[in-house]
């Protein structure tokens, strides 16, 4: 199951499906425990809008935990960014923060005007089709590699929760 593709497209397309797998695992089941008292994260829906700074991005994805026990969002990096911060907004202000919290049977949603990624220090500024690397860090779990598209500058999301 390890091919080369050629197009971001088919690159997304290899990410999303090596993330159902949760991390990337070439089979379903890592031997990473019972389930019922472990986390048990994926995930999905994550893209960044194209930047309108030539310094800043922000991010947007959602970790969805199947397991029993709750992580913690600890950091995140990336190549294309001198550092990525994660972000929380409470009443409407962005505040950065150690660690967001992911809970047990629930999700974390990183969304605009919500919680979110921010991209400070980008090395070059990603455009529009192509995709972006991010490494997700957890309090519990191993890290977890995202393929991020970059989206029109006004995209916004069709589904919701």
């Amino acid at each position: 199951m390890r091919r080369r593709l050629g197009s971001p497209a088919a690159l997304a397309i290899a990410g999303a499906l090596a993330l159902a797998g949760c991390g990337g695992s070439d089979s379903g089941d890592s031997g990473s425990g019972s389930g019922s008292g472990k986390a048990e994260l994926s995930a999905g829906s994550a893209y960044m809008p194209q930047p309108v700074s030539d310094d800043m991005a922000a991010g947007f994805l959602t970790v969805t935990n199947k397991g029993g026990a709750a992580d913690e969002l600890t950091s995140v990096t990336s190549d294309v960014a001198g550092q990525v911060t994660v972000h929380e907004t409470v009443d409407g202000a962005m505040q950065e923060v150690k660690s967001l919290k992911i809970p047990a049977g629930g999700r974390l949603e990183l969304k605009s005007g919500g919680d979110h990624l921010m991209f400070e220090q980008l090395k070059s500024k990603p455009k529009e089709g192509q995709t972006v690397s991010v490494e997700l860090h957890f309090a519990h779990s191993g890290p977890m590699k995202v393929e991020m598209p970059v989206k029109p500058a006004t995209y916004t999301p069709t589904t919701g929760h």
